[in-house]
Order: structure tokens, then C-alpha cells, then sequence
């Protein structure tokens, strides 16, 4: 018997270039949350892809970025770290003729790994064909890279064409996860990350970057012809300024939130969802080890 292929591919680059997106895009379904906003993945997402020539198991990682409190530090750490234990790497980058300095800066950090990187130059449905090539110039000896794909994960164009390449770098191996799992990530872990995406998208400024969601309780009961889920929330601020703002006029904010949130929930859960939020203040969180460990956080994991 034929044997298979596996082993991680980690997802790199400076926030917002679209990591998560490209990850969804490659599963089938939305596991990572996305926005505008940079340094949306803030924890290793784990998603797998299993087809009959192998597994392949995607580390969706933080945004490379210049770490401002201990939760920036953590972030930057499990991107780091995910360098490592990766078979395959893709280096994520917008296609822009100048290097930024953010990129420079990634281009350092993998000048020692042994893993066939491959260069994603993504979003290439904002830019003209022709173009395409002056970026390629650009950044083809800033590493040694195995190859160069540019696509849009927005779109879909090449994508398969990366996954091909993926599997070409692979190691022969067993599977890591079973043919029928497709993330690591718990049903409350995506719950509290889809509320957050929502606050993201809705939240002005700054305030989403202070913000952490807590999932209190999340229980399964029958009723009628189909089962519900009841879900408390949490959304914790940095700030008492800030909650009011998350909270709205009348509580319009709250409910904005949580509207946007439920149907994702429900599709996800395949069933009803009772959804109730409450907004904490903790100052200055984000600087607070225990905090930041207690809000998920942790580098262990």
C-alpha cells in the first residue's frame, strides 16, 4: 500500500496580510477569525486537511510584529516557535514593489531553518499580472526559497496550486488527527473567537485590541424539534470608557455584536443559540501575566 504523506505547515508574515484567510480558504470552512484590523490571530490555530495523498495539518499563526505588552509578547513567541516544528513554511506577503520593514525583520529570523519555505505573495487581485513580476524581483533573494506562488486567498486563484506544492515538500508519515477532524480548537475556543471577530468589525479605533472574550457557560438542552444552545459571554475591556462604548446606547453596541455573532454560531453548531454578553472592566490586561494566561493565552499551548 501506498504510503502517505503528513506534517505541519506553518503560516507566516506581519499581520493583516491574510494568513487566516488563506487557512479558511484551504479548509473548506471558517475556523480562524478574520478582519481589517492587524494582529487579529492572537494563539497557534491549528486546522488540518486530509485528502487521499496525505494530511497536511496548517498552523495558522500571530501576525510578526514588534510586541508592545506581555500579550504581544506571547503572540510573537508562538509565531517563533511554530518556525520550528514545521515541515513546510509559507512566508505570507502583500504584493507591494518595497519591502517593508516588517518583512525584513521575518527575512532575519529565517535564515536558519532547514524547511522548504515557500513565498505566498497573496491579494493578487488587487494588483495587474504585469505587476506581479516586480514583486517577485523584489523579494526573490531575500531568501533561499523553494518556490514563489503568487494567489488570492480572497478569491481563490492558485490556491490549489499551493496545496500541491505543499504536498510535494511533505515528509511520508502517518496522520496526526483523524480523516474526519478538521481543528484543534474546542467549540467554546471558536465561540469566544467569533464574538471577538465581530467586535473587531464593529469597534472603533483601538478598543479592540484591549478586549478578551470569555465564554462563562455554554449548554445543550433540547427543545421542540431541535436542540439549543445557551451561551454567557463575557467581553472584557481595558478601560471603564471603553465599556461603554462596547455596550452602546441602550445596549445597541452589545446587541450588534451578538447579532452578527449567532448565525456564524448557529451554522457552526447546527443548531439554535441563546446568546447573552456582559462586559468586564480589567485594567491594563494585557500586561498582566495571570491575565493573559487566563484568558487563554498560554505558551505551552
Amino acid at each position: 500500500m501506498e504510503e502517505k504523506k503528513s506534517g505541519f505547515c506553518a503560516l507566516i508574515g506581519r499581520p493583516n496580510v491574510g494568513k487566516s484567510t488563506l487557512m479558511n480558504r484551504i479548509i473548506g470552512q471558517k475556523i480562524a477569525i478574520t478582519s481589517p484590523r492587524p494582529q487579529t490571530t492572537r494563539m497557534r490555530i491549528q486546522t488540518v486537511l486530509t485528502e487521499d495523498r496525505g494530511q497536511v495539518v496548517f498552523v495558522d499563526t500571530p501576525g510578526i510584529h514588534k510586541a508592545k505588552n506581555r500579550l504581544g509578547d506571547y503572540m510573537l513567541s508562538v509565531a517563533k516557535k511554530s518556525l520550528k516544528d514545521s515541515d513546510v513554511i509559507l512566508w505570507l506577503v502583500e504584493p507591494t514593489e518595497r519591502i517593508p520593514d516588517g518583512d525584513e525583520e521575518i527575512a532575519l529570523s529565517l535564515k536558519d531553518i532547514k524547511a522548504p519555505l515557500i513565498l505566498v505573495i497573496n491579494k493578487t487581485d488587487t494588483v495587474k499580472p504585469a505587476e506581479l513580476l516586480a514583486v517577485i524581483d523584489a523579494y526573490k533573494d531575500l531568501c533561499n526559497f523553494a518556490e514563489i506562488i503568487p494567489l488570492s486567498a480572497l478569491k481563490g486563484d492558485n490556491v490549489d496550486d499551493l496545496v500541491d506544492s505543499i504536498f510535494k515538500y511533505l515528509p511520508q508519515g502517518p496522520y496526526y488527527y483523524d480523516e474526519d477532524d478538521l481543528t484543534d480548537q474546542t467549540q467554546r475556543s471558536i465561540v469566544a473567537e467569533l464574538i471577538r471577530e465581530k467586535a473587531l468589525y464593529l469597534l472603533d479605533k483601538e478598543i479592540p485590541h484591549g478586549i478578551a472574550v470569555m465564554i462563562d457557560r455554554m449548554e445543550y438542552r433540547e427543545r421542540g424539534r431541535g436542540g439549543i444552545y445557551d451561551i454567557d459571554a463575557t467581553i472584557v475591556c481595558e478601560k471603564n470608557s471603553h465599556k461603554g462604548i462596547i455596550i452602546g446606547k441602550g445596549g445597541s453596541m452589545l446587541k450588534a455584536i451578538g447579532a452578527k455573532a449567532r448565525p456564524e454560531m448557529e451554522k457552526m453548531l447546527d443548531c439554535s443559540v441563546n446568546l447573552q454578553l456582559w462586559v468586564k472592566v480589567k485594567e491594563n490586561w494585557r500586561d498582566s501575566d495571570f491575565l493573559v494566561a487566563n484568558f487563554g493565552y498560554r505558551e505551552e499551548e
